[in-house]
Order: C-alpha cells, then sequence, then structure tokens
C-alpha cells in the first residue's frame, strides 16, 4: 500500500483507491466483499483512525478517494445503509468505547448491519429535547419504555441510535442520556407506515421495558445532548452536502431527461433549467469550500446550510421534472421492495423521486429549525424566546 505520509498525502489516497479497484473489480466483486476491502484499507472514512475504517487524514481528503471509486462503478456505502454511514459511524467514532467501534463499524459500512435513528416522538419531533422515552437504571441494566415515530428503515435495521431521558428533575437539556440499541432485542415492536411514495420507509417504534446493558451506553449518563449534536451535524451534512461531480446528483437527473426528451423542450423550462444548475453548481463548490475548511474539526452548524439549500434544490429539480414531464409524470406505480439493498432510490423513476423529495424539508431538521440554527450560531441574530430554559422536564405543561 502507498504510503500516505508526508506532501504527497492526496496523490496517496488516490493511487491507494485506484489499486483498490484493480485488486476488486467492481463489476466482478460482491458489494460486501468491496466495502469491506475499502474499510480495511482505511478509505472508508479516511479523517477516521487507523483500524477504524480510516487513516487520521482530514475529512477532505474522501472526496478524492470517492471520486476514483464513483468513476469505477463501485458500490456507494451511503446509499446501503444512509443512517448508519452518514450518522451512526461518525457519533460512535467520537463517543463509542474502543470495543463498541470494533464490533460496529465494518459490519456498518459494508451494509451487512443497518441501523435506524430512534429520535423522533409524537409529542417531540423538531423539539427533540423535549422527547419523554425514559431509561432507569434497575442496579443491574438500563430499562427503556417509550414510543418513538418516523424512524427510516426501522424494520431493516439491526442497531438503532437512541435518546432516552435519565432524569426527568434537570431542565430538558440536561436529562438525556444516549445508547445503541439491538432492534431485535425482546420488547422492540416496529410497525412500518406506509408513505407517499408506496413505500413504508418510516415506522413507529414502540420499546416496552427494553433492557440495554451499560456497555452500550454512548457518553456519560446526562450527556445525551451533547452526543445528540454530534449525529445530528453529521445528518445535516449527510443530506445536504454530499459532493458530487458537476452535473452529477440530483442536478444530473433534469439534465438527463432535458437530453434524451428533446420533443418535450420550451425555452422557458431551458431558462429555468440553466438556473436550477447554477444552483446546483453553488452548491456543490460551497460544499466542497466547505469540506476543505473544516478539516479535522467538526462540521458545526455549517452543516445546516449545506442541508437547507440542498434539500430545497432536491424539491426544485424534481419540480421541474415532473412540469417537463407533464401528464406522463402522473403513470406512476409503486416500484417494488423498499429495502435500498435491492432497490437503490438513485435507480428509481423521477415520479418516485419527486414524491420522496416532499421529505426532504422535514427530515434532519425542518428548514424552519435549521434557519433558527443558521441564523443564532452563524449570523448571531438574537435567539427565540425559550420559556422552558432553566424549568425541570418534569414541569414544562405538554400537549
Amino acid at each position: 500500500m502507498t504510503d500516505t505520509i508526508g506532501t504527497d498525502r492526496r496523490t496517496g489516497v488516490v493511487v491507494d483507491a485506484e489499486e483498490l479497484v484493480r485488486d476488486h473489480p467492481p463489476a466482478e466483486t460482491g458489494a460486501v466483499a468491496f466495502l469491506g476491502a475499502q474499510f480495511d484499507r482505511g478509505l472508508a472514512w479516511v479523517h477516521f483512525p487507523t483500524g477504524r475504517g480510516g487513516r487520521g487524514l482530514p475529512q477532505g481528503r474522501q472526496a478524492d478517494v470517492d471520486r476514483v471509486l464513483r468513476a469505477s462503478g463501485a458500490p456507494d456505502a451511503f446509499l446501503r445503509n444512509p443512517i448508519g454511514h452518514g450518522m451512526a459511524a461518525p457519533t460512535v467514532v467520537v463517543h463509542g468505547s474502543d470495543r463498541l467501534q470494533e464490533r460496529l463499524l465494518r459490519p456498518l459500512f459494508t451494509g451487512e448491519e443497518l441501523w435506524a435513528q430512534l429520535f423522533s416522538e409524537p409529542g417531540a419531533g423538531s423539539d427533540l429535547a423535549g422527547l419523554a422515552t425514559r431509561a432507569e437504571w434497575d442496579g443491574r441494566v438500563w430499562r427503556v419504555t417509550g414510543q418513538k415515530v418516523w424512524t427510516s428503515l426501522a424494520q431493516h435495521a439491526r442497531w438503532a441510535l437512541l435518546v432516552a431521558r435519565t432524569d426527568p428533575d434537570v431542565p430538558k437539556h440536561k436529562g438525556l442520556t444516549y445508547f445503541v440499541v439491538d432492534l431485535h432485542h425482546p420488547g422492540v415492536d416496529v410497525r412500518p407506515l406506509r408513505q407517499l411514495t408506496g413505500d413504508a420507509e418510516f415506522n413507529e417504534v414502540y420499546l416496552d421495558d427494553v433492557e440495554i446493558d451499560d456497555g452500550w451506553r454512548l457518553g456519560e449518563v446526562g450527556d445525551g445532548w451533547r452526543v445528540a449534536m454530534t449525529t445530528l451535524m453529521s445528518e445535516r451534512k449527510a443530506l445536504g452536502g454530499r459532493s458530487s461531480a458537476r452535473g452529477d446528483g440530483t442536478i444530473g437527473d433534469a439534465l438527463r431527461l432535458w437530453a434524451q426528451r428533446p420533443e418535450l423542450r420550451t425555452p422557458a423550462d431551458e431558462q429555468h433549467l440553466l438556473d436550477l444548475a447554477v444552483r446546483a453548481e453553488a452548491q456543490r463548490l460551497t460544499g466542497w469550500r466547505h469540506g476543505a475548511e473544516q478539516g479535522d474539526a467538526p462540521m458545526g452548524s455549517r452543516g445546516a446550510i449545506d442541508k437547507v439549500v440542498g434539500a430545497e434544490l432536491n424539491q426544485a429539480v424534481y419540480d421541474f421534472c415532473m412540469r417537463v414531464l407533464g401528464v406522463e409524470a402522473t403513470r406512476y406505480t409503486h416500484p417494488g421492495p423498499d429495502d435500498p439493498h435491492t432497490t437503490p432510490p438513485a435507480d428509481r423513476s423521477l415520479t418516485w423521486k419527486f414524491l420522496r423529495s416532499r421529505a426532504n424539508t422535514i427530515e434532519g431538521g425542518t428548514s424552519e429549525i435549521l434557519r433558527n440554527i443558521i441564523g443564532e450560531r452563524l449570523l448571531g441574530l438574537p435567539g427565540d424566546v425559550r420559556v422552558d430554559k432553566d424549568v425541570p422536564w418534569r414541569d414544562v405543561p405538554r400537549s
């Protein structure tokens, strides 16, 4: 393997990615085997520690690896396990014990073990810190009881990230603790929710006296909000800031439609497409700049910009595609299984993508909440009035 230390770092990861492709041709290698080899060579997340799928390099170097692998047709680990790759892995590597990192990260990256995120609740969606699911220590294990909702892919997942209330007598942000929970454990009941696309991607998850060993806790007791911030910042970056080549990604769908269906073109639509392409290029370059500036530091609140811009651009692109297709776009049938292993979302129809994009400005933090974060934390604008800031969670009125 090429040495990646010193001034040749960028060249090193590119050369090693090319070597990975030569040793494991994607067209002849199963996805699990290819991704396992990628992890073992430290090319899964180059900013992760050695032995954990990385090399301790700045995160911006990952784009060099991804560019080589994407051009070769290599499997996309994010699409196979989006919550695991985009949210669980960054949280486990920062807050998990060595034992948890060793147990969880490799099968997460290969997609052998899918992940879900047990955050939203019927009474606490955008106000995550208001959640009511309880975890109580009985002297031997934590016992968890409560209800989560809008849990993506929980019906397929083995593991989930869980935030639960462990102290109701302190203000809401201070009484939370963070765990990894085995969704195959007794007491976990997953009920799929049918959505606009016809898929049952989201779920209700009921937790009835579920036992969790203390070794599966991430961070300290009562420090769950800080751990959750690692997850949420990573989520916003994953949902809104994935690097892509010029003309690729969501805008690529619109450009291909325009190229393949000349009979549908109008001058007005051409101008609209150009405007969208400019927005997409600005988003792509901004994401690259954020990655380059980030270095080894966490993405922080700037990830909110990537998420808001990316979500709203996705919707605008697929609105455009539907208008160009006209009545043809209404001929929609459900494409079949919603397991990401069998039907990658990127391969589905434009109408499916249009319907799915309606969730983009809600999932992973609504655009309204994220604009609050941008205003308060990045621009220094006055914050919202928060009447429950110093009130014990037990005494906060709830509907």
